[in-house]
């Protein structure tokens, strides 16, 4: 990869994230710290991003633009994989949903189910299902995250691992169809495996846009998935899974 295409995917990467730390970077694209920081200096310099506690984050005027472009840009396709999430949960039985915004969708579909119990260390869930007062919800303790609106820790994992539920419903934040699953924060990732670790049913729910080993935390190989929720399947990744994977595809919204 040259400078060139280096800085671009550093943007886009920064566009998705906000803030990324110059040593993650660098561990990522398999260079020194000082060659990222000439990368990030040329891009400040043209206005495309600025130097930020230790990293590098949006312009202040692209920030917000950048919120909602990535809010809007997969809702109508995330929305769509939840919803056909939530068809294949049959009534009165019990769901493990980890982190993150997908997982907060799923639990916003199956909030019209009339019995349900549901283990969670997202709050965003907690929120989606209180309005329906047949559907039983547990909630782990741990460190709460602000920005996230949910617990991670020890003793999420604990909580997840002393239940067997029947569904164990994640998202994740990069998939490569050899390495599998992986995650940006080494946390997300233990929680995501003490729920596949921990029930009968592994669904996995992920847009087409995280066909990308960009990640460098690893939650576990797909062999560990039983079913997978997408919009469409590339061809090339199709191919690499495990024959055991049921592949469903739920497409976009009109």
């Amino acid at each position: 990869m040259n400078a060139k295409e280096r800085q671009r995917s550093i943007l886009e990467w920064v566009h998705e994230q906000e803030h990324v730390e110059v040593e993650n970077i660098a561990q990522r694209f398999g260079v020194t710290t000082q060659t990222i920081r000439r990368d990030i200096n040329k891009m400040c310099e043209l206005g495309l991003l600025r130097r930020r506690y230790g990293g590098v984050s949006l312009p202040v005027s692209a920030t917000t633009a950048s919120m909602k472009d990535r809010q809007v840009r997969h809702l109508l396709t995330k929305k769509r994989m939840a919803m056909c999430i939530a068809a294949d949960i049959p009534e009165g039985v019990t769901v493990s949903l980890g982190v993150g915004s997908t997982v907060e969708l799923v639990a916003q579909a199956l909030a019209h189910h009339k019995s349900l119990r549901v283990l969670t260390n997202n709050f965003s869930v907690t929120s989606a299902l209180s309005g329906n007062s047949g559907i039983e919800v547990i909630v782990s303790g741990g460190q709460y995250r602000h920005n996230h609106h949910d617990v991670v820790g020890p003793e999420v994992t604990s909580f997840f691992s002393s239940f067997t539920t029947d569904f164990g419903i994640i998202s994740t934040g990069r998939m490569d169809h050899k390495i599998g699953l992986m995650d940006y924060d080494i946390r997300e990732a233990e929680v995501s495996r003490a729920i596949i670790t921990n029930t009968r049913a592994r669904l996995l729910v992920a847009d087409h846009s995280k066909w990308t080993p960009n990640s460098y935390c690893k939650v576990a190989s797909f062999r560990y998935v039983d079913r997978f929720y997408t919009d469409v399947m590339p061809d090339q990744q199709r191919t690499g899974l495990p024959d055991s994977v049921e592949i469903i595809e739920c497409g976009s919204l009109p």
